[in-house]
């Protein structure tokens, strides 16, 4: 079957973690997130999350299971229970004895009560299928910390060292088990939804737990950016693409900046004259300070450029409005105003996440999630900056005393020859990809077989598939929507006939 690619009409957010190292350069890696960041201005603030006429929280009961701390060993304290949050809405569900089904949602790097308000795709759709819905916080974040507190957690080294994606699985695995007993419903099939790292865990999901979950799908889910799958260029040359698409000049004016903003660094008073011209809250340190957080404002843009915004619209609008006289850097900052407004000063050093999501995320990408991100001197608009394994390898053992296992997601999860692999072991899974997301570079475009499926729309951004919808939305993006809802309701009306059979 061929990819469903919907384009009937033209169809990790970047928060770039640094970590100073004696006499070891910065490591950045970029962070995956269903949800766009607030500093940088491109998004809007809370505009990020795209209003809906009700409160999808709404009819949620809060729960708490007494998750396993360690699910592969034996050891005494692999037997410690933490609480586990998870939420349940009861209004749809047509009941355990029609084997009606359970939707679950698979939580990502972030606190549950911000998936509960933002992800539209479950609360939207529950009615129709008469759905039991669950949302399942991830171990680590939110109130589903072991420990207490990230920061108390990742300061032992053996109690972070139960925080993986592997772990995580399990934890899910026993929750809708558990959930399934105590509402006999053994009968009910269950589909999980997931988006960017959610996204693969839902992927991985369906492959390593098939027995629980019927299907899934994973949303901008870059399932191939692992073990240089992936050309290590794809993510910036999407972002490159996105921007020339929309303006040359706006390309050319940014692909031309960064030689600039060295220049100016260099000169007499430089980073004085550059933290004036750029109004920053403080002075910069360093050239390379503002030239990070330019590489960031302008892959959020991409990442998330959703209607009916279109922040890669925003900023090169601002960029190109400042052409008349205005030299490059003016240009820039116009691009800066235009995204995030005119302030009294841009703080270059603000986060766009909580220090949680951050610190949880430092630890996930130094452990398992190495995703090898980098750049050529020529293939994209922004300076060259290769990815170097022995700089992130020391960046991370200075912060945790461990080395990344490039190899080990592949290995566990597989990856490589992916075609062949899954379409002779795998099955019900919608690979869904926005072709304007700089992640869709590393995510699966193709049909793999009948039921495992590529939907991807050429005007798509990152997760905007799951979102809530709105009055709005371009036929493009409802139509997109209404292929992922057909393709669930053919596997659940071949699971029912299969139960049928069975009884």
């Amino acid at each position: 079957m061929g990819t469903r690619a919907v384009s009937c009409l033209p169809w990790l957010i970047l928060l770039f973690i640094t970590a100073s190292v004696s006499a070891t350069p910065f490591r950045k890696i970029p962070r995956l997130g269903v949800h766009g960041g607030s500093s940088l201005g491109v998004l809007g603030g809370s505009s990020s999350l795209r209003t809906v006429s009700v409160n999808l929280s709404e009819n949620f009961q809060t729960f708490f299971y007494p998750q396993t701390l360690d699910h592969f060993n034996y050891r005494p304290e692999s037997y410690t229970t933490f609480q586990h949050r998870y939420m349940v809405n009861f209004n749809f569900w047509g009941g355990a004895r029609s084997a009606a089904p359970i939707f679950v949602y698979l939580g990502e790097e972030s606190d549950l009560d911000k998936d509960i308000n933002s992800i539209g795709f479950l609360v939207e759709n529950g009615a129709r299928f008469g759905a039991l819905l669950v949302y399942i916080e991830h171990r680590y974040y939110g109130k589903s910390n072991p420990f207490g507190s990230m920061e108390k957690s990742l300061q032992n080294a053996s109690q972070r060292g139960y925080f993986n994606s592997g772990q995580a699985l399990a934890d899910y695995a026993e929750v809708i088990i558990n959930l399934k007993k105590n509402l006999s419903a053994d009968s009910s099939p269950v589909i999980v939804v997931g988006g960017s790292y959610g996204g693969l865990l839902a992927a991985w999901f369906r492959l390593k737990y098939p027995h629980v979950a019927l299907g899934a799908l994973a949303s901008s889910a870059p399932i191939l950016y692992f073990d240089d799958i992936t050309p290590q260029d794809g993510y910036y040359s999407l972002v490159t693409k996105d921007f020339r698409d929309f303006s040359e000049s706006c390309y050319n004016t940014i692909k031309d900046s960064w030689a600039e903003i060295d220049k100016a660094a260099a000169e007499a008073n430089g980073l004085f004259n550059l933290s004036k011209k750029f109004r920053t809250c403080k002075p910069l340190e360093s050239a390379s300070q503002l030239k990070d957080y330019l590489e960031t404002m302008y892959s959020v843009a991409a990442q998330y450029d959703r209607p009916p915004r279109y922040p890669v619209t925003i900023v090169c609008n601002g960029i190109d409005g400042g052409s008349q006289g205005t030299d490059i850097l003016g240009r820039i900052f116009s691009g800066i105003v235009a995204s995030g407004g005119n302030k009294s000063c841009y703080d270059m050093g603000q986060s766009s996440f909580p220090s949680e999501t951050e610190e949880g995320w430092n630890w996930q990408v130094c452990s398992e999630l190495a995703i090898p991100i980098g750049r050529g001197s020529n293939d994209t608009m922004f300076p060259a900056a290769p990815f170097d394994f022995k700089e992130y390898a020391d960046s991370c053992r200075y912060s945790y005393g461990v080395t990344p296992r490039p190899h080990w997601i592949t290995s566990y999860y597989g990856g490589h020859n992916i075609k062949l692999i899954l379409k002779r072991f795998g099955s019900n899974i919608i690979f869904s990809n926005g072709l304007r997301d700089p992640y869709s570079s590393g995510g699966v475009l193709e049909d793999i077989s009948h039921s495992i499926i590529a939907v991807h729309t050429p005007r798509g951004s990152h997760c905007l598939d799951i979102l809530p919808s709105r009055e709005d939305d371009p036929n493009w993006l409802v139509l997109q929507r209404n292929v992922e809802i057909e393709i669930i309701h053919g596997w659940l009306l071949k699971y029912y006939e299969d139960l049928l059979q069975s009884n």
